[in-house]
């Protein structure tokens, strides 16, 4: 008989760097789960991913066992990574403060494909570059690499 859900808890956890302080902490500890345990099984399974921050999903059972699973960094996270930005826009649609490359925007695409609400890879890609605009970063056409400038999204160049 498979065991019974008491609590799901979600939480942005940097990559290998999880650790009994608040969020993880105080979360866990109010369900029963042993905390170290946790943080030393995300650490492990998160690898290489150092500072990224990712989304988990902890289901804790009565016996207050757990199992999580380990979603794919928010795309606002990997934008500012791929356009080297510490933050977002304050003003989106007034203020530009970096590009990315359509290239990126794939990439990016690709890796959150398992955790978007799209059914291809086109769609997946028109989310990232909405995400992209409402942050203030435009998406550089390929006549831009060319030497052309840069276009922003959904305007058009007359």
């Amino acid at each position: 008989m498979a065991k019974k859900i008491v609590a799901q808890i979600k939480l942005h956890v940097p990559g290998a760097q999880a650790n009994p302080a608040p969020p993880v902490g105080p979360a866990l500890g109010q369900h029963g789960v042993n905390i170290m345990q946790f943080c030393k099984q995300f650490n492990e399974q998160t690898k290489g991913r150092d500072g990224l921050i990712l989304p988990v999903v902890i289901s804790v059972y009565e016996d207050k066992s757990f199992s999580f699973i380990i979603k794919s960094p928010p795309s606002s996270v990997l934008l500012k990574r791929a356009a080297n930005l510490a933050k977002a826009s304050g003003t989106a649609g007034k203020e530009v403060i970096g590009s990315v490359t359509k290239k990126q925007i794939e990439e990016i695409a690709k890796l959150k494909a398992k955790d978007l609400n799209s059914s291809d890879l086109d769609k997946a890609q028109k989310i990232i570059a909405g995400t992209a605009r409402s942050m203030g970063i435009v998406i550089e056409d390929s006549a831009a690499s060319q030497g052309q400038g840069t276009v922003p999204c959904g305007d058009s160049p007359l």
